[in-house]
């Protein structure tokens, strides 16, 4: 792309449209960004696949009957028990991982996460993560938990771009998804710069350029650091989806080689690799002989992340999330905290 088409393309991209401005100079980076699931983070209920594609859900449990029914560009959830009934159209999907995906709606002022959510492995509702907890003695207690305003900004926050400035929701501002912005840093004077031939405008944090600690921290934000985790849980099971704390737990952990951290195995800008043997060379980078303190794994040279990254069960999700603490796994061994 040439200079002035590369202008016009900046000029007519807004800050809600940065991945086409981005892509004008980081096509193999910001072209197939947005269709990954860390893209999808956060949908539009009108946009949402899952929702499209289910026009009824339904779940009993706890004495209440939960229907998510679509109705045109909407999905209204309903929540029915002991001679009560709500039904509100769900305003946000959240997530579109392996797992599955979780509902947010509105009443009052208040956002509520809905107490069931839509399951992968099960093609179908059931209690949303740690809601099976907790009996609800209400029927908005049944409908959902209200998020308090931490909530809210953590969950906007790490699940959209733009939705939150210091500590306040600007929802206004908001991109559904994960996009350039929410990792890379405002793109505005990185834009202005390059239209004006100013380079020191121009200029943006080389993510490439920090650490392998850095990089624990940076991911960390959404997918929690070890600082998070160690501080304040939670513990057991319930942490193997934090992988950068799982993956500092590991023992070939080392905060300054490049080759433990989270994007020696995984680009953020293309859709997770989940077939395990794909991940071998990088491995072998180390324990291949490539540094002198990995040792070389006796029983084989393929496959290591079937054996030295089991997949763990969280209960009730529905799914086995590879657990980031890299070690020699026995079996029946308790779960390493």
């Amino acid at each position: 792309m040439n200079l002035a088409m590369l202008v016009i393309a900046m000029s007519m991209a807004g800050a809600q449209d940065a991945p086409r401005a981005c892509a004008a100079c980081h096509p193999a980076q910001a072209k197939p960004q947005p269709a990954t699931s860390m893209g999808h983070a956060l949908e539009s209920v009108s946009d949402c696949g899952i929702l499209r594609a289910h026009p009824l859900l339904t779940f009993a449990g706890d004495n209440y009957l939960y229907r998510i029914e679509r109705k045109g560009d909407q999905s209204i959830y309903s929540v029915s028990g002991a001679g009560q009934a709500i039904s509100v159209p769900i305003a946000w999907a959240f997530g579109l991982g392996s797992a599955g995906q979780t509902y947010v709606f509105e009443k009052d002022g208040s956002f509520y996460q809905t107490r069931v959510s839509y399951f992968r492995e099960i093609d179908g509702l059931d209690l949303t993560v740690g809601a099976a907890n907790a009996k609800p003695e209400s029927l908005m207690e049944a409908a959902g938990q209200q998020m308090d305003r931490g909530e809210q900004v953590a969950c906007f926050g790490c699940h959209s771009t733009n939705s939150v400035h210091g500590k306040e929701l600007t929802l206004d501002a908001m991109t559904p998804g994960i996009q350039c912005q929410r990792c890379h840093g405002p793109t505005d004077n990185h834009l202005a710069g390059i239209r004006r031939g100013d380079p020191k405008l121009a200029s943006m944090k080389d993510l490439k350029t920090l650490s392998t600690e850095d990089i624990s921290n940076l991911c960390g934000q959404c997918h929690r650091t070890w600082e998070q985790i160690a501080s304040g849980g939670p513990t057991g099971i319930a942490n193997v989806r934090f992988q950068p704390y799982r993956l500092t737990n590991s023992k070939c952990y080392d905060t300054e080689d490049a080759r433990i951290s989270c994007i020696a195995c995984h680009d953020p800008h293309r859709e997770v690799d989940r077939i395990d043997s794909h991940y071998d060379a990088k491995c072998q980078a180390c324990h291949g002989g490539g540094k002198p303190a990995a040792r070389a794994c006796k029983v084989a040279t393929q496959n290591c992340v079937g054996c030295h990254m089991p997949k763990l069960s969280l209960p009730g999700s529905h799914y086995k999330f590879t657990d980031h603490m890299i070690r020699i796994a026995r079996a029946n061994e308790a779960y390493p905290n």
